[in-house]
Formats: structure tokens, C-alpha cells, sequence
């Protein structure tokens, strides 16, 4: 426990001068009974001495008044509350292959429709980010707690070229660690670069793709390196298996959606993957991402339930003053 006015502890030392006060008050009575005799001690109607009672009532005022001057150095505890927090990265795949209308009006725009509602709906305590991938990953938008801020980050989405998951995943990753996490590579056995991060199992990664990868790195293998740092992926399909016709520079190309690709990365982090086959679908999902419950120590003012606590105590020891003397100590 801390305290905001410290020096106001000082006010304690009133509390030994009552109880001083009060037991010179006892004695000065016990001595005004001794010459008066018996008549001068106070009884009930059941013939027993008032002095017990007396000491009842000072006893809460004593109590009260302590704890009301306690209060007066305005005391912080650590209260443990639980919230939800962390950092959700939403991953847009903006590959051409996003362009397909197999959802209204394609596939992208349904994407980004939903996630707009996803973010209005999340308290302040989420940190939001946005990274777009293609060819390569872009981070649109470093996760923040300003859901205009990353409003305007998804306006800006628009789709072009090829699709990397890899570069997607690592461009998250890279957005939950802060920087780059190719710094804390190490050597493996036989020469290759070997990632690792910090444990990040309050961040969240949600895929919106139709999961046809086209680029370099594997992204099994950076799924590997999300779920080491407990960082779950939630793959969210986006189009048909049916498959949908785009044209691009002028050829008319098929896309399908490759769930079983977003199914094994869901699996590798422990996340879940998810089919969005509409808009209404895409939020829904949404909603059922499973974001950490966390238990988190924060500095509170005792200062109002002291001061509470105090009251009532004075008001009890008043009210059996009222009952049994019909006055206040």
C-alpha cells in the first residue's frame, strides 16, 4: 500500500489522545463514585452498570475516527481487475485475386466492411494494427488505440499483384514485436537463420485471404515461429471453392479459395479457421475470435471506501449511543 499525502499519517497521533483522554475521564468518575458510594453508579433497568456499554460506543468512535483520519493520507492498493487486452493485427490479403465478387461486392471490400465493425466494437484496452501483403507485407497501420486512426488505415487497402501468406504472417509478427524480429535471429545447425521472438500470447493475428499462396516464404514455417511466441492465427477464408473469375492485364484468371492451407496455419498456432461466405458471415466471425482474458494489477484510491467504512462505523456506535442513553457520545 502507498499513499498520496503520506504526511497526513500524522493525524494518527490524535487517536492515543482520545484514548488517553477517555481513560482520565474513567478515573475521574471512578473517583466521583467512590465518594458518592453506590448511588452514584449509573445502572440499567436491569440493574447493570452503564460503564460497559459507555466503552462499547467509544470503542466505534475511536474505530471510525481512525479509519476517516487513515483516510486522509489517501491510500493506493494494487487491485488485480480482469479485462480483455493485447493487440489484434488484421492481416489483408490485397492480392488481385481479392478482386473476385464472389462476395458483395468483392471480396476485399466485404473484408474491410466487416472489420470496420469489428473495431468499433472492441474496448480501448485492444491495441489495433493493419498490414496489407501481396508480393510482400506492408504495415499499414502499427497497432494503436486510436480506432480512427485505424478506420483510416483500412480505407487506404487497395488490391494489386501476387500473393505472399508468409509475408504476411512475418510483417504481423514484426507489428507485435515492434520491430523487426530478424534481430534476434540465431544460427541454426546447419547455417540457416533460425527466428525467435518474445512471448506475445495476448496478440491475436486475423487472416482475411482466399489463401492462394503464390510467393515465397513458407508460411507454415512462420506460423511455426507465431505459435512459439503463443501468438494465435485466425485464418479467415474469404470467397468460394467454387472459385471465381478475375481479369488481370487483360486475362481472365480462376481463384479459388485453398481452405486447407488457412485450416493447417489455424492449427500450427492454435487459432481456428473460419469461412466467411458473406458479409454478414465476416462479422459474425468477428465477434467469435477468441481475445485474452487477462488479470492485471492497477494502482486504486482506497480513499472513498475508507472514508465509508469510517461513516458507518460512527453511525453503528451513534445509533447504540441513541438506544442505550438516548444521546450521542
Amino acid at each position: 500500500m502507498t499513499f498520496i499525502w503520506p504526511w497526513m499519517l500524522l493525524s494518527l497521533l490524535f487517536v492515543p489522545v482520545m484514548v488517553a483522554i477517555y481513560f482520565l475521564l474513567r478515573r475521574r468518575s471512578r473517583r466521583d463514585s467512590a465518594d458518592l458510594g453506590p448511588l452514584a453508579m449509573p445502572r440499567d433497568r436491569a440493574g447493570r452498570s452503564a460503564n460497559l456499554r459507555r466503552g462499547v460506543t467509544y470503542l466505534f468512535f475511536l474505530l471510525g475516527l481512525s479509519l476517516l483520519l487513515f483516510g486522509l493520507a489517501r491510500p493506493e492498493m494494487v487491485v488485480s481487475l480482469p479485462r480483455v487486452e493485447g493487440t489484434v493485427i488484421l492481416a489483408f490479403d490485397v492480392s488481385n485475386s481479392m478482386t473476385a465478387e464472389d462476395l458483395e461486392p468483392n471480396r476485399l471490400e466485404a473484408a474491410k466492411s466487416a472489420a470496420r465493425a469489428f473495431v468499433q466494437n472492441q474496448p480501448s484496452t485492444i491495441a489495433i494494427g493493419v498490414v496489407a501483403f501481396s508480393n510482400g507485407g506492408l504495415l499499414v497501420q502499427a497497432p494503436t488505440h486510436d480506432q480512427a486512426a485505424v478506420m483510416d488505415a483500412l480505407g487506404r487497402l487497395s488490391a494489386e499483384a501476387g500473393t505472399s501468406l508468409g509475408e504476411g504472417i512475418f510483417t504481423s509478427l514484426n507489428a507485435i514485436a515492434g520491430k523487426s524480429i530478424t534481430s534476434n535471429a540465431e544460427e541454426g545447425e546447419d547455417g540457416s537463420a533460425l527466428l525467435r521472438i518474445d512471448d506475445y500470447s495476448s496478440a491475436v493475428i486475423m487472416i482475411l485471404s482466399d489463401g492462394e499462396n503464390t510467393r515465397d516464404p513458407d508460411p507454415l514455417e512462420l506460423a511455426q515461429i507465431a505459435a512459439d511466441a503463443g501468438v494465435r492465427i485466425y485464418p479467415v477464408g474469404v470467397g468460394s471453392p467454387q472459385g471465381s473469375t478475375i481479369e488481370v492485364d487483360g486475362f481472365n484468371i480462376v481463384t479459388y479459395l485453398n481452405e486447407a492451407l488457412l485450416q493447417e496455419i489455424a492449427s500450427v498456432t492454435n487459432g481456428s479457421y473460419f469461412y466467411a461466405d458473406s458479409e454478414t458471415s465476416l462479422q459474425e466471425i468477428y465477434e467469435d475470435v477468441d481475445l485474452q482474458l487477462t488479470i492485471q494489477g492497477e494502482k486504486a484510491e482506497a480513499t472513498s471506501l475508507l472514508a465509508g467504512a469510517g461513516l458507518a462505523i460512527l453511525l453503528v456506535g451513534g445509533m447504540l449511543s441513541l438506544i442505550w442513553f438516548g444521546r450521542l457520545p
